[in-house]
């Protein structure tokens, strides 16, 4: 089991499938993060979807989109109040560096 705490560490819901989730993560969460937050910092002021750092990391969206709640709650990306479609059609939230 994982003794940082979120967003240092993967969260979970206080369910069981939940809490083994983020202690089979927590090892290399830091490091995606890592990833996800160098891929937006990269993207500069244009910004990037988790549809589209997932693309641009070849990772699957599930694993992004935890790290980008992570990285708004340590304040170290925020949303840009702009919007793209995602690969559902749907809008998606525009990421920026803080």
């Amino acid at each position: 089991m994982h003794s940082a705490i979120y967003p240092d560490a993967p969260g979970h819901r206080g369910i069981d499938t939940s809490i083994e989730a983020a202690d089979a993560i927590a090892a290399v969460a830091g490091p995606l993060r890592r990833l996800v937050y160098a891929a937006i910092y990269g993207a500069g002021s244009v910004g990037l979807t988790t549809d589209e750092i997932a693309v641009a990391l070849d990772m699957h969206r599930y694993s992004v989109q935890p790290r980008t709640s992570e990285l708004k709650c340590d304040h170290r990306i925020e949303d840009s109040g702009r919007r793209r479609k995602n690969a559902s059609g749907c809008n998606a939230i525009v990421w920026v560096v803080t």
